[in-house]
């Protein structure tokens, strides 16, 4: 059967699921590891017997983005096992010509992080879609935040069984929020937050409420 929530945060009920201040401090640390012939660099937190997390990034940001952001914290506090990539060319990573159907199905055994939550903001859509497609065993969740390929891949996804937490601003003006029903349509189990007051990068406008979505939605997942 298939479940869309539609979840819309403002007003008081934006202020009960304030995420409120960690505190702890987790430790976050800095490493590459030899992929394609090239040094992919990428920074690490929490357990290494956590479910994990594997975080892209969008196009203007890099890996260090979701430690700014508290992010990789966060998720290292709640038991987590976190790995940011820098995307080639972006960050530490240098440039190099990837096939962007095969990249991160290829990547993630490199990494030897079991079958990761995937989390796929704006530009990463490109890499993030055909995992999605092409090997949904290879993850045991999604959190595509305005990801690039909508238009193109939401008809190929077919009740896609891979739980999927849909993430939208409500101010984008690069994709419109009516993209995110489109696309949690496509999956047998979906849930669709809408973060007020949000543009495209919509973690950064809202990051209390992104965390808090995160967690609960890696909390309700099975093995």
């Amino acid at each position: 059967m298939k479940i869309i929530r539609w979840v819309y945060l403002s007003g008081v009920l934006t202020a009960a699921l304030s995420l409120g201040v960690a505190t702890a401090v987790a430790e976050i640390a800095e490493s590459s590891v030899e992929f394609q012939g090239h040094k992919l660099h990428l920074l690490r937190a929490g357990p290494e017997k956590g479910r994990a997390v594997l975080l892209l990034h969008g196009g203007k940001f890099d890996s260090g983005t979701w430690k700014k952001l508290g992010t990789l914290e966060a998720l290292a506090d709640a038991g987590y096992r976190a790995v940011a990539i820098d995307l080639p060319g972006s960050g530490k990573s240098p440039g190099w010509m990837v096939n962007q159907n095969t990249f991160l199905a290829e990547l993630i055994p490199v990494l030897e992080i079991g079958r990761p939550v995937l989390i796929s903001p704006s530009r990463s859509g490109k890499m993030s879609f055909p995992l999605i497609l092409d090997h949904p065993e290879k993850v045991s969740g999604w959190v595509p935040i305005a990801p690039v390929g909508v238009q193109n891949n939401a008809s190929k996804l077919k009740k896609n069984p891979v739980p999927v937490l849909v993430i939208w601003g409500q101010r984008d003006q690069l994709f419109p929020p009516s993209m995110a029903k489109t696309l949690a349509a496509g999956f047998e189990t979906s849930t669709v937050l809408i973060l007020p007051k949000a543009k495209h990068p919509a973690y950064l406008d809202q990051p209390e409420l992104f965390h808090k979505a995160l967690l609960k939605f890696l909390g309700e997942l099975g093995d």
